[in-house]
């Protein structure tokens, strides 16, 4: 389990959120949602532990972020970035593989066991007919599912992903957070993410983080909904949001 007790981030000196108590539990998959700028990524990275707290902690199963060395950190959260990346002649069974550094070292030799996990990890998302495959000739949702498999491969309670659908066309999407949500529950892992496909996120997540106004509201889909949130947060010209089957509409 995550907490957040009395949490501020931010960078250096500029805060961009304060004052964030909140949870996290095994075996769901949580969607954070906001506009450009109001600090979900801040969030992420502070929880990975990649910036530091301004105040307040960060607890995973009572301990405090802080206190984690590297590499006890590495077998504890794995992250899955936005950022494209290009790796000419790696294959996919190779950069799975890569999730298993933390207990070989960079460099080091996969045992009978590591690569036992890599292949698990890369059935469990799908693209065991990929693995001979080089990560450049892939597209974006092969790509996609390539690091989560190396995320699962890596054996952390906790995945955490900053917009994993960004670069997807539509049932590239729509596939990627199912199986993420399927692996939550599967697995009993604790996967956050944020994303901005929110009519997704809202239909296909077990609990949404909504940032709006300097603060943040937690909840399932219904009860924010029926306390105003989601519908405040997507209010605006042209767009309705159906409460009964939280669907958004263009008028």
């Amino acid at each position: 389990m995550i907490e957040l007790r009395h949490l501020t981030v931010g960078y250096e000196r500029k805060t961009v959120l304060s004052d964030i108590n909140q949870t996290l539990s095994p075996g769901r998959m949580v969607c954070l949602l906001g506009a450009n700028g109001v600090g979900k990524s801040t969030i992420l990275r502070t929880l990975a532990g990649f910036l530091p707290p301004l105040s307040g902690k960060v607890f995973i199963d009572g301990r405090d972020l802080t206190t984690f060395t590297l590499p006890q950190r590495s077998k504890v959260v794995s992250v899955v970035l936005t950022e494209r990346f290009d790796v000419p002649y790696m294959k996919v069974i190779d950069l799975v593989g890569m999730g298993r550094s933390p207990y070989t070292g960079f460099f080091g030799t996969l045992t009978s066991e590591d690569e036992a996990i890599v292949g698990e990890a890369i059935e469990m998302v799908g693209i065991g007919s990929l693995a001979e495959r080089t990560v450049d000739t892939l597209s974006d949702g092969e790509r996609q599912k390539a690091l989560l498999a190396k995320a699962l491969a890596q054996q952390t309670p906790i995945i955490l992903l900053d917009e994993p659908t960004a670069f997807l066309d539509f049932h590239a999407k729509v596939s990627t957070l199912r199986l993420m949500l399927q692996l939550a529950h599967e697995t009993g892992k604790t996967i956050f993410l944020s994303t901005h496909d929110v009519e997704m996120a809202i239909q296909l997540s077990d609990a949404l983080w909504v940032v709006q106004d300097g603060s943040i509201k937690a909840g399932t889909t219904d009860m924010l909904t029926a306390d105003g949130t989601l519908p405040r947060f997507l209010q605006a010209e042209g767009i309705t949001y159906d409460t009964k089957d939280h669907t958004l509409r263009i008028t």
